[in-house]
């Protein structure tokens, strides 16, 4: 792989996906694309509606356009529209999280899923729940929300937000085997949790880490 394009939904984890690339695919040209009005029609809509499917299809066709070996959407409550489109595109498709859905699988039996928003709970959830399928392993999922910790990023109480999310994590951590974050930015919460005995999976470094792969012609 010479060049991978990067398409997100929200702009402040730009710098934690140009990071990885830096370590992970060193010589690799990065091209993004920012649209978060991808995610606030998908919030506003309750789902990805047809305006959001086509924006998201002429970016990856713009990007294939342009040249790249591949392509990467960061967004979880893009993921089923991501495989869609991936399926008639010329150039690869990732989706963000399903790199983090099959280690989850491989390493525990009852999967926790923490999400802020119900857009991406459920096919995060639906995720894990094919990525079993997949390996034939019976798994149990356990699903949770953290109410109130997107309306507290929206109106700037970033502080509110995180504690939300991290007191959930803890209680959840208690009652399942391994933990998915199902939002890339949820990952800088768990990064700052104390060690604890439950793995908590993340996706950016993951999906990072398969594209390595990918372009080392492992994967």
């Amino acid at each position: 792989m010479e060049q991978l394009g990067l398409i997100h939904t929200v702009s402040r984890l730009a710098p934690t996906f140009a990071d990885l690339a830096e370590e992970l695919l060193p010589g690799v040209e990065t091209t993004v694309i920012a649209d978060e009005l991808l995610l606030k029609q998908t919030v506003r809509d309750g789902s990805v509606g047809e305006a959001a499917t086509e924006r998201l299809r002429g970016h990856i066709a713009a990007l294939a356009a342009y040249g790249v070996d591949g392509v990467l959407v960061t967004c979880s409550s893009l993921g089923v529209v991501v495989d869609e489109l991936a399926a008639g595109t010329e150039v690869p498709v990732y989706r963000v999280d399903r790199p983090m859905a099959e280690r989850a699988v491989a390493i525990g039996s009852t999967v926790g899923v923490l999400a802020t928003l119900p857009t991406t709970l459920t096919p995060t959830t639906e995720l894990v729940e094919e990525a079993a399928r997949e390996r034939d392993r019976d798994i149990e999922v356990v699903s949770r929300l953290c109410s109130g910790a997107f309306a507290a990023l929206q109106r700037g109480d970033g502080a509110r937000h995180d504690a939300i999310v991290a007191e959930e994590l803890d209680r959840l951590a208690e009652a399942v085997d391994v933990v998915v974050l199902a939002q890339a930015s949820m990952a800088r919460i768990a990064a700052g949790r104390p060690t604890q005995d439950t793995p908590i999976l993340s996706s950016p470094r993951l999906v990072m880490e398969r594209l390595a792969e990918v372009s080392a012609g492992v994967a």
